[in-house]
C-alpha cells in the first residue's frame, strides 16, 4: 500500500520553543525562496503569546509580512506528515520521529558577543536564512 499525499512538494516543520522568532523567521525565509515549491509548517514546544516584534521587523525588511502569523503549538498530525523537523536552537526539546529528517540547528546567539536589538535580530535572520537556502536545495534538489 503507498502512502499518497496530496501535494508531491516536499514538507518541513520549523520549530522553537515559543514559536515567536526562530521557527518564525525560519518559516517565512523558506515560504520566500520556495514560493510554494515547499510546504512551510511552525510551531512552539511552548508557544509564546505572540510575535517578536524584531523578527517580524527583520523580515519586513526582506519584504516578507508575517504580522497576521501567532505562535502554534506543535501538533501531532503535521508531525506525522512532514518530510523534515527542524529544531531551532536548544531550548525546545522534541524526540525525533523515526524515518523523517530531524535536525537541530543551534542558531547563532549575538547577544552572547553583547550584541542586541535590532543588529542581533538581524544577524540570527541572515544564520537562518543561510541555513533554510541549504535545506531548500536538499529538499527540492535544485
Amino acid at each position: 500500500m503507498t502512502h499518497e499525499s496530496t501535494s508531491k512538494n516536499p514538507s518541513v516543520l520549523f520549530v522553537c520553543s515559543k514559536n515567536g522568532g526562530k521557527s518564525q523567521l525560519a518559516a517565512g525565509l523558506m515560504n520566500q525562496l520556495a514560493a510554494g515549491a515547499v510546504t512551510v509548517y511552525f510551531a512552539g514546544t511552548k508557544p509564546g503569546k505572540s510575535l517578536n516584534p524584531q523578527a517580524v521587523e527583520s523580515l519586513t525588511e526582506l519584504g516578507i509580512d508575517i504580522t497576521g502569523e501567532h505562535p502554534k503549538p506543535v501538533a501531532g498530525a503535521v508531525l506525522d506528515t512532514v518530510d523534515a523537523v527542524i529544531v531551532l536552537g536548544t531550548e525546545a526539546k522534541l524526540e525525533p520521529i523515526e524515518g523523517t529528517r530531524f535536525e537541530v540547528w543551534e542558531t547563532d546567539e549575538p547577544s552572547e558577543r553583547g550584541i542586541e536589538g535590532m543588529e542581533r535580530m538581524r544577524l540570527v535572520r541572515d544564520d537562518i536564512g543561510a541555513r533554510v537556502q541549504k535545506l531548500y536545495t536538499e529538499l527540492t534538489g535544485d
